[in-house]
């Protein structure tokens, strides 16, 4: 289904924000073989308190296998029934690993049951390290609970155990390893479907053009970005609020732990005077078919001020539009709106695959996958294109996939950006900024890689201290 007012904003991006590039003709793709659930992993769950006021599931990940398993790469699920009408705050009391090294999100489950429609996922920040085998992750002293502090009932969900006051394996909390089932029993008919399907090893080849980032910079204006082919946006234009203004000193680093963060803070105070929007691309349109890769943290709340506004997250690529209804126009995103837009009253992830449009009158040809819940917190966004396919992946399961109608006939480049549709979501002056922050970037030409063995590559990048590496080779 189509959003004609998203797609005229998208078309602004498409339009402001990108250079023409020259042709490119297809190639074939080296598709390597998907990851292995070599890594064995279990849950240990114990139950904190039983009160009406908030949930207190306290966990262990436990590694049971053979090698060492990045924690980055684990997902843990804890199964409830909503109460009717309510939203859920995750909170962290306490961890070995560091709450800050921990991200929990909450989704919705595709085949609801009498005790569970919705989830908790538990993932990990590469900070938490890695488990050695017979290692544990120690305590993860975890709690949720209604946004407006309500009481609400345990006692119908699926994952929550009253009787479990010591630590113990817990089959009613699952587990996956880079998107592989690893652990426990969903609830009946939400069963994961393995991604990838476990026939091959995890660990890419070392050879083939890639492009890798772990923006490790001092600054919007350290020369190394411009060396290493990044612009970073101050024209003016959309899309977005009308009259805002492209900061290239909102576009900052610093690190977090062992690792460089990119970060993109976009701002307003209730007028398109005092917007500030963000976004960093690459100034070559270089990148076609093969695998495109980040990790991304993604905010529902702003960092101060009213929250409200219709704020747009993005990772996506693009190319040109150099005529209407051109057929060898493309783009593809992940865009999150935490509180909504488009016609959308609420928090939306989408996935989108641009195969041409029209601005006037408008006509769009596109397909897109969605999900309407909380995407706040860090997430592996995987994108892959072969020649005839396109598939999108959040955390290392398959979010959609789309048609081959929908292929690149031209290279694109690299984009993130973070801007506000309008002004109407919070009508406030008060000042209020939002943060979109980045982990790395990485791109391989020409291979179709698993979300399994994204994670390799960029462990493998780090473990060799490779910061940046470019060897895509200029489009024909």
């Amino acid at each position: 289904m189509n959003h004609p007012t998203r797609n005229r904003n998208l078309r602004l991006r498409a339009v402001l924000a990108v250079a023409a590039v020259t042709g490119l003709g297809a190639t074939a793709l080296t598709a390597l073989p998907a990851a292995a659930a070599g890594e064995a992993v279990t849950v240990q769950y114990r139950q904190s308190a039983t009160g009406s006021d908030q949930v207190e599931p306290w966990l262990k990940v436990v590694n049971t296998g053979a090698s060492s398993v990045p924690l980055s790469q684990v997902k843990v699920r804890y199964y409830f029934k909503a109460d009717a009408g309510a939203s859920y705050t995750y909170a962290c009391s306490w961890a070995v690993k560091g709450c800050a090294n921990l991200t929990g999100t909450f989704g919705t489950l595709a085949n609801p049951t009498a005790t569970a429609d919705r989830y908790l996922e538990i993932g990990f920040t590469a900070g938490a390290g890695s488990l050695a085998p017979g290692a544990d992750s120690g305590d993860m002293q975890l709690r949720f609970h209604r946004s407006n502090w309500q009481q609400l009932n345990q006692n119908d969900d699926y994952s929550f155990g009253p009787a479990q006051t010591t630590y113990a394996n817990w089959s009613k909390v699952t587990a996956t390893v880079g998107g592989v089932p690893v652990w426990g029993t969903a609830p009946a008919g939400n069963e994961p479907t393995p991604t990838p399907t476990p026939t091959g090893p995890t660990t890419p080849p070392p050879t083939g053009a890639a492009l890798f980032d772990d923006f490790d910079y001092t600054g919007h204006t350290d020369p190394a970005i411009n060396a290493h082919g990044w612009s970073v946006r101050s024209n003016s234009g959309g899309p977005g609020v009308p009259g805002a203004t492209w900061a290239p000193e909102n576009v900052t680093f610093a690190k977090e732990g062992t690792n460089s963060i990119m970060n993109l803070r976009s701002s307003t105070a209730g007028t398109g005077e005092s917007t500030r929007h963000t976004e960093i691309l690459t100034r070559a349109s270089k990148f076609k078919n093969g695998t495109y890769a980040a990790r991304v943290r993604f905010s529902d709340a702003p960092v101060s001020g009213p929250d409200g506004d219709r704020v747009v997250q993005t990772f996506f690529t693009i190319n040109d539009l150099k005529a209407p209804m051109a057929d060898d126009y493309a783009e593809y995103d992940f865009e999150y709106l935490p509180n909504g837009g488009w016609g959308e009253p609420a928090n939306i992830l989408y996935t989108t695959s641009w195969e041409t449009y029209r601005p006037d009158p408008w006509e769009a040809v596109n397909q897109h996958s969605e999900s309407r819940t909380s995407y706040a917190g860090w997430h592996d966004l995987v994108l892959t294109i072969d020649d005839s396919t396109i598939v999108y992946y959040v955390d290392g399961q398959e979010f959609g996939r789309h048609d081959a109608r929908y292929l690149p006939e031209r290279p694109m480049s690299i984009n993130f950006n973070q801007w506000l549709i309008d002004l109407a979501g919070q009508t406030s002056t008060t000042p209020r900024s939002y943060d979109q922050k980045v982990d790395y970037v990485l791109h391989v030409k020409d291979q179709v890689l698993t979300p399994a063995q994204v994670a390799a590559k960029v462990g493998a990048y780090r473990s060799a201290g490779t910061a940046f590496e470019d060897s895509v080779p200029a489009a024909q």
